[in-house]
């Protein structure tokens, strides 16, 4: 069981330089303590509820016993929690530990040579051979007078008693008392402590709720979603709630609410002369009206979008909002404070550009500024106002662009005071830049799943996102379309690939977004051939869409969330496989949850125009089926349920119909009275 103590304070590294007439150094070596992301400059990430499996590498010179413990505490706690490590082999010691508070923690790993551990090991060594001396019993008399010393009340007298025990005592009847769990019970606790090693420093853990791992995004354009031809409004969102929630979704994503500029506004299709009417990008922050804290004047008031927060809350849905960190040309910061935008040599402001791209109405902020102070503190005030009107998840906008520090400062301030805050990257860049971002505190990040396709592409992708040190600090949020992704793969391959994306999407990550309607209703239409911009962008004017179409995903999109909360082995990628099959167009994973004993295997057609198939093999004795047992897989999307046997077991998709399988393992058991049953 844990038990507290206040930590040793013995010297804080055992690699440590020494000089002889220093203090005695340790004999043990503790290293290569994991998870540790950089040396400890990085906290690790969990949410509420997860476990900590730590595990270091402790030895010593010689051939003494030695005690290793792991300790932990929250951070609010003065005492550590501490934990006996057990031994792996070849030198490698483990223990977990479990978050259960929505606060940072600590961990680290002390060990020291215990020599009550050695003489009882070496006693045990004698007994069995016979060969116990009195003096064997007088040494470890002597280990535990010393420990009664330090002992105090009732636990100081039965030490004592029992050190008086082994000096007198006949051997046979003291051996029992000296190899008792109880003896060694009161040891752990008493025993001397010399000479403790550990690492330097303590390892962090960031610990965020568990929407954080788990959740299912919806985007929309709140503009769009009023009558035909109209200016939709936030009280049209609120509208709109039963129809989300009614998918499943728990995340209701918002791109920018806010006012858009007039100058150098956007006309659609991103054309860079808008005319009368024109809408331009909501990206484009900032007008007379107002900026970052400014709702559009057309979608309502700042009392609609408290409505809209509360309804949704009440759906079981929680509103995130965009967070981009740019500004129209015509925003109040530009006058107020130019300083906080890079200046050309004519004297103008220099506007965003993906060369040979321009954003002529969107001014980047200079995070090299002289006056960086005041900057971030304005732009640590944009989330404080919306964090005060009821939003506690934020999706950042092309946050790699921006100064990596503030983006540690800002993240460590807003959740000092409301650690239940996410935030999630939208990077899409190179993934060192991807992975430090996650570890400067990012919540989860978008990911490269839009642009991974076949086979040995999603493989390669999901080992490095589930069997690196990557799944200790980035989350991934997987989107098969954004407003500004549409791929060739959703252009070309119709229903079949759509539902697929979205089932790859679901289950390959805990958490996964779409951006809608689009996505249900499978608008694939490129602005031109070779671009990933949809026609007709959202971004840059209104779109009406038709939800009651008869073709859309929205009943499939329903069933696949319902799903995901029906099976917690969907919620976790913590036991993600991968399955052969002896078919390059057929993908087959499964995920496995340990305390129900739920396990879901999907099984994937690649291939949107034939049907493939392919003979599927399992690790059946990980599942817990015997060789010669049938089991039943019954897939969820269809009802159907299939009685299979043995590890190879044959697979056929037709993806004009459903390109997938989403099966769960029922296993068949054997009872007393030899009736057959599946469980």
């Amino acid at each position: 069981m844990p038990r507290t103590r206040q930590p040793s304070t013995s010297p804080s590294s055992n690699r440590s330089a020494v000089r002889p007439d220093g203090e005695r150094p340790p004999r043990v070596v503790v290293e290569n303590v994991s998870p540790c992301i950089e040396r400890g400059r990085f906290p690790i990430r969990r949410v509420v509820g997860e476990d900590v499996d730590v595990q270091a590498d402790a030895y010593s010179d010689g051939h003494d016993a030695l005690s290793v413990l792991l300790l932990w505490k929250p951070d609010s706690e003065a005492k550590w929690h501490e934990l006996a490590m057990e031994p792996l082999g070849n030198d490698r010691w483990h223990a977990r530990f479990r978050v259960e508070r929505l606060e940072p923690h600590r961990y680290r790993v002390e060990a020291w040579v215990d020599h009550f551990r050695t003489w009882q090991r070496d006693l045990r060594k004698r007994r069995d051979a016979e060969a116990v001396e009195r003096i064997d019993l007088a040494v470890g008399a002597e280990l535990l007078a010393a420990a009664a010393a330090r002992a105090r009340g009732s636990e100081a007298r039965r030490l004592t008693r029992w050190a008086q025990e082994l000096r007198e005592a006949e051997v046979s009847p003291a051996l029992d008392r000296a190899l008792s769990p109880e003896l060694s019970s009161l040891m752990e606790r008493h025993g001397e402590r010399l000479d403790v090693a550990r690492p330097e420093g303590e390892l962090r853990v960031d610990v965020d709720r568990e929407r954080a791992r788990f959740s299912a995004w919806y985007e929309l354009f709140p503009r769009s979603w009023g009558a035909k031809g109209q200016h939709g409004t936030l009280k049209d969102v609120e509208a709109a709630l039963p129809y989300v929630a009614g998918m499943g979704f728990d995340v209701l994503y918002l791109p920018p609410i806010h006012p858009i500029g007039r100058v150098h506004r956007k006309g659609p299709n991103n054309n860079p002369k808008a005319k009368p009417g024109d809408l331009g990008s909501p990206w484009a922050i900032g007008s007379r009206e107002g900026g970052h804290t400014a709702l559009h004047p057309k979608l309502g008031t700042i009392r609609d979008f408290r409505r809209l927060v509360e309804k949704a809350r009440s759906r079981g849905l929680e509103v995130a909002l965009d967070l981009a960190f740019q500004c129209a040309p015509d925003h109040p910061w530009v006058k107020e404070h130019p300083q906080w935008f890079r200046q050309r040599p004519d004297g103008s402001i220099q506007y965003a550009e993906n060369p040979p791209k321009k954003y002529q109405d969107i001014f980047p902020i200079n995070f090299e500024t002289e006056d960086w102070k005041a900057l971030w503190e304005a732009l640590l005030g944009v989330v404080s106002h919306w964090v005060d009107e009821g939003v506690r998840i934020f999706r950042v906008d092309n946050p790699h662009t921006k100064a990596f520090r503030f983006w540690e400062w800002m993240i460590a301030e807003v959740r000092r005071e409301h650690p239940d805050v996410l935030f999630l990257a939208e990077a899409f860049t190179r993934p060192k830049v991807m992975y430090q971002l996650a570890k400067l505190g990012f919540s989860q990040s978008y990911t490269y799943f839009a642009w991974r396709n076949t086979k040995g592409e999603i493989f390669e992708y999901m080992k490095e996102l589930t069997r690196t040190e990557v799944r200790e600090f980035f989350r991934p949020s997987f989107w098969p379309n954004t407003p500004d992704i549409l791929t060739e793969a959703l252009q070309h391959g119709g229903r079949p690939v759509h539902m697929a994306r979205l089932v790859l999407a679901a289950t390959l990550s805990p958490s996964y977004g779409i951006y809608g309607p689009a996505f249900e209703l499978m608008d694939s239409r490129p602005v031109r051939e070779g671009s990933e911009e949809y026609l007709d962008s959202e971004k840059y004017q209104l779109r009406h869409w038709d939800l009651k179409s008869r073709g859309s995903l929205k009943d499939f999109i329903t069933r696949i969330n319902r799903l995901r909360l029906e099976n917690p082995a969907l919620q976790s990628n913590a036991t993600l496989e991968f399955h052969d099959v002896d078919n390059e167009e057929m993908l087959a994973y499964s995920k496995s949850d340990p305390a129900s004993g739920n396990v879901v295997l999907t099984v994937v057609n690649l291939d949107p125009h034939h049907t493939q198939s392919g003979w599927l093999e399992l690790p059946i004795h990980d599942f817990g089926i015997e060789p010669d047992r049938p089991y039943q897989m019954h897939d969820l999307l269809s009802g159907a349920r299939f009685l299979w046997h043995g590890r190879r077991n044959f697979v056929q998709i037709d993806p004009s119909r459903v390109p997938v399988h989403i099966l769960r393992l029922r296993r068949k058991i054997r009872t007393e009275h030899d009736f057959d049953y599946f469980l």
